[in-house]
């Protein structure tokens, strides 16, 4: 499925949405949380091999779209507004301090370093 509309989280969604239809995800174990976990994690697996092993910021960039993907697809399997539970986050997240920690910023409520 083509969008002309490339800008759009709501286009994004549709696709996310039409893929999972196209293969029935509902109704054959695709929208299963768990499984999806393991998926993510699989994807996550393969970022970090593109990182590691100085792969190209292409071969990156597919892989985090793998993520995204799956992403948008697990709020759909779970029904939340994901773009929703983004801006929520965001707004806490902006909120917060951050820390220098062994030499790399860490943007935490740091309930447990204190």
């Amino acid at each position: 499925m083509k969008t002309t509309d490339h800008n759009s989280w709501d286009a994004m969604l549709a696709v996310v949405q039409a893929f999972h239809d196209k293969h029935d995800f509902r109704n054959t174990g695709g929208e299963e949380l768990g499984y999806r976990v393991a998926l993510m994690a699989e994807e996550l697996g393969e970022i970090s091999s593109c990182v590691t092993k100085g792969k190209s910021t292409t071969a990156l960039a597919e892989e985090v779209a793998d993520l995204l993907i799956l992403l948008m697809g697990t709020g759909i399997a779970a029904n939340f507004d994901l773009k929703q539970a983004f801006w929520e986050k965001m707004d806490r997240l902006m909120q917060r301090e951050s820390r220098m920690i062994n030499g790399r910023i860490r943007v935490s409520e740091f309930r447990d370093m204190e």
